[in-house]
């Protein structure tokens, strides 16, 4: 048990022993219409599963007989230590989850010692989401819904909150036809706002260019897929290159996160960092991706389901629990931390489940 642990009421403790049981709950919580809004993705769905499919077909290669006896899980970021290289993603509609919205997540996420990225389109807004977590590793990230004038006040506002970084998501020039919410004639608080989209669409180099003049604190372009893209946002002086397929609610039939990761570590050459989510859910996916060269991880569906099981403390739980998940692999795979990972300490196999947006908890078919 850790520190954090002891900190939690301890029901919430015996409540959630295991990661599957966060989903349960969530499903047991949530009515159909926002947990398939949540869960859901693009068309047929297809970028949801390659997500987890990239994932589940890596596979680690372990060293044994090393010394592995002091373990540091921890990650430095935007001068901050963090207990793990993780960032809660950002999430439209997260009241609609948890009544806290993205004042919730952001306060576990300064409780626990993780990043948090507050979407522009959550409640509340960044002001409130700043008051309730003032200490916490806060990101914010910007859908483009005004001109240019809009985009940098937005910026200077950010700065202003204490905000330890700025990112503008950049794979939603059009917004998909999300076959789950558009059978039921179902309508996202987040989708409702969503006006204004011809700036997103307009959005591109030059803007990035002129948001670096301004801003700063580090610049993130999220939602980057291919090695070119990644070499771009480089030249063009971007901070975080955060590769990401909108966890395959954007574009049908695109390539699993953990498979476009490599290319695009690759075309930054260690002049950018480089995060990365999709389908992220256990302490061995995260393992693999920084074994690849992920900075850090990015957490979407896994926090959903934690506060829609019990909202912040079960959020705190969540990622307790993942940092023990994430401590064992790393001393199993014979490394005491990051910097001793590399593209050798993972395989391509075949995965040993068919995959699917909860192909990472196998016993929750099972009635566990």
């Amino acid at each position: 048990m850790t520190d954090q642990s002891k900190e939690l009421p301890d029901a919430v403790i015996e409540k959630f022993q295991v990661m599957h049981e966060f989903a349960k709950a969530a499903k047991n919580n949530l009515n159909k219409n926002i947990f398939d809004y949540v869960f859901g993705g693009a068309e047929t769905e297809t970028t949801v599963k390659r997500n987890r499919m990239a994932i589940e077909t890596y596979t680690l290669r372990p060293r044994v007989m090393r010394d592995v006896s002091k373990m540091d899980a921890g990650k430095d970021l935007f001068g901050m230590r963090l207990k793990l290289p993780v960032c809660l993603a950002p999430i439209g509609s997260l009241q609609q989850i948890s009544a806290g919205g993205g004042a919730s997540a952001a306060k576990a996420a300064g409780r626990f010692g993780c990043a948090h990225m507050l979407s522009s389109v959550c409640e509340p807004g960044m002001d409130d989401v700043a008051k309730a977590a003032p200490d916490a590793c806060r990101v914010f990230q910007l859908y483009v819904r005004g001109d240019q004038d809009w985009v940098d006040d937005k910026v200077r506002q950010a700065q202003d909150l204490g905000y330890k970084a700025f990112a503008v998501t950049i794979d939603l020039d059009a917004y998909s036809r999300r076959e789950r919410d558009l059978s039921k004639r179902f309508v996202t608080a987040g989708r409702q706002a969503a006006v204004g989209e011809t700036h997103q669409a307009r959005f591109n180099w030059s803007d990035v260019d002129r948001i670096k003049k301004i801003c700063k604190i580090p610049f993130i372009l999220k939602g980057i897929a291919t090695a070119e893209d990644s070499k771009l946002a480089v030249e063009h002086g971007v901070d975080v290159v955060y590769v990401s397929n909108h966890g395959g609610r954007q574009l049908d039939h695109g390539r699993g996160s953990l498979d476009v990761l490599p290319e695009c570590v690759d075309a930054v050459a260690g002049k950018a960092k480089v995060w990365v989510d999709g389908g992220f859910m256990r302490g061995t996916d995260v393992v693999k991706a920084m074994a690849l060269g992920a900075d850090m991880v990015g957490l979407g569906r896994l926090q959903a389901l934690a506060l829609a099981a019990g909202g912040e403390d079960a959020l705190v739980r969540m990622l307790d629990i993942l940092e023990q998940e994430v401590k064992i692999a790393l001393m199993l795979s014979g490394v005491t931390g990051y910097d001793e990972l590399g593209p050798e300490y993972v395989h391509k196999e075949y995965p040993a489940y068919p995959p699917h947006q909860f192909s990472a908890f196998p016993l929750l078919d099972d009635g566990y």
